[in-house]
C-alpha cells in the first residue's frame, strides 16, 4: 500500500488556484520529495495532507486512510504521521527537550526525547528558550517533534532550511537510517542538494499539478552535457547536425550554450573541433551530466 495516493487534488484560495488538478503516488517506505517554484502548491498539498487544508475537490489517502479524517481514524492516523511545517509549532517559550517532551507524551510509543535532541545536534541540557535559538537550530528542534512518535509516516517542509554543512550531512545519514527501518517520507525543499542526496521518488510541480517524476536519475538521464560560452548566435545547426541523432543544441542568454545528447570521444573531437574554428576557447568548454537544478529549471520555465 502506497504511503500517500492523491487523486485530481484541487485547492483554492478565493480565485486563485494553488492546486490544480494534482495526481501523486508516494511509495511506501521511501523518500518522496516535491519540487518547484514558489508557489507551485507543495505546501498547500501537504497541509491538505495532515489536515490543516480542506481540499475544493479531489481525494487524499494517506496509510490507507482518506482524509480529512474524523473520530478514530483522525487519532489513529495522528499516532502515524509526524509533520514538520515550515513555519510554527514550536512553543516559542520552552526550552528543545520540553518542547520534544511534551511531544512524546503525546504518543503511546516515543523515542528517548534527550537523544534524539543529541542526534540532530541540539544539546539536551540547554537553557536556551526556543525563540532565542538560531534559525537553524529550530529547525532541528522541529524536525525532533516530527520523530519522536516513531511515525511510519513523515511530512517534512524545507527541513533543512538555515542549518549549516554538517547540520545538513547529519540530517540526512538520521534520516536514511529512519527510511531503512520503514519510515515513509514526503520531503518538499528548494535544496537540490536534499533531494540527490534523499530522494527515491520524485515530483516537480508548477502551478499546481506534475510535470515530471520518476528518481533522480530518471529526471536527470544518462545523457552527457557539454557547456560552452561563446559568441552570440553561433550556426550551432551545422554543429547539431555533425553530431549523433538525437543531440540537441541550446543557447542560452549571454553568449552561453548547452549540447545534451549521448556523447562518444568522436563526438566530443567533433565539438573541439567546430568550438575552434567559430572561437570558442578551451577553457571555456565544460563537459558533464545535467544537474537536478537544470531539469527542474527547463522543466518550469517551458511548461
Amino acid at each position: 500500500m502506497p504511503a500517500v495516493v492523491i487523486r485530481d487534488l484541487v485547492i483554492r484560495y478565493g480565485a486563485r488556484t494553488a492546486v490544480s488538478g494534482l495526481d501523486l503516488t508516494a511509495p511506501d517506505g521511501e523518500v518522496t520529495a516535491l519540487v518547484g517554484p514558489n508557489g507551485a502548491g507543495k505546501t498547500s498539498t501537504v497541509e491538505a495532507c495532515v489536515g490543516l487544508r480542506e481540499p475544493t475537490s479531489g481525494t487524499i489517502d494517506v496509510l490507507g486512510t482518506r482524509v480529512p479524517a474524523g473520530g478514530r481514524d483522525r487519532l489513529a492516523l495522528h499516532e502515524r504521521v509526524g509533520v514538520m511545517l515550515q513555519d510554527g509549532g514550536l512553543y516559542s517559550t520552552a526550552r528543545p527537550l520540553e518542547m520534544v517532551a511534551h511531544v512524546a507524551g503525546l504518543h503511546d510509543e516515543s523515542e528517548d526525547p534527550s537523544a534524539l535532541l543529541e542526534a540532530l545536534g541540539i544539546d539536551p541540557s540547554s537553557r536556551t528558550p526556543i525563540r532565542r535559538l538560531s534559525g537553524g537550530e529550530q529547525r532541528r528542534v522541529a524536525a525532533a517533534t516530527a520523530l519522536i512518535g516513531r511515525p511510519r509516516l513523515v511530512f517534512l517542509d524545507e527541513p533543512t532550511a538555515g542549518l549549516d554543512t554538517a547540520g545538513r550531512r547529519g540530517f540526512h545519514d538520521l534520516l536514511r537510517q529512519r527510511v531503512t527501518e520503514g519510515l515513509s517520507v514526503i520531503l518538499t525543499t528548494h535544496l537540490m542538494d536534499d533531494v540527490e542526496r534523499l530522494a527515491d521518488h520524485v515530483v516537480v510541480m508548477a502551478r499546481g499539478r506534475t510535470l515530471a517524476e520518476g528518481s533522480v536519475d530518471d529526471l536527470v538521464g544518462g545523457d552527457d552535457t557539454v557547456m560552452f560560452s561563446g559568441p552570440l548566435h553561433l550556426p550551432v545547426l551545422d554543429l547539431e547536425s555533425a553530431l549523433p541523432p538525437g543531440t540537441q543544441i541550446q543557447e542560452a542568454p549571454a553568449g552561453r550554450y548547452r549540447i545534451d545528447g549521448t556523447l562518444d570521444p568522436s563526438a566530443l573531437a567533433t565539438i573541439t573541433a567546430w568550438c575552434g574554428q567559430h572561437g570558442v576557447q578551451t577553457r571555456d568548454i565544460q563537459l558533464g551530466r545535467r544537474s537536478l537544478e537544470d531539469v527542474v529549471h527547463d522543466l518550469v520555465s517551458t511548461s
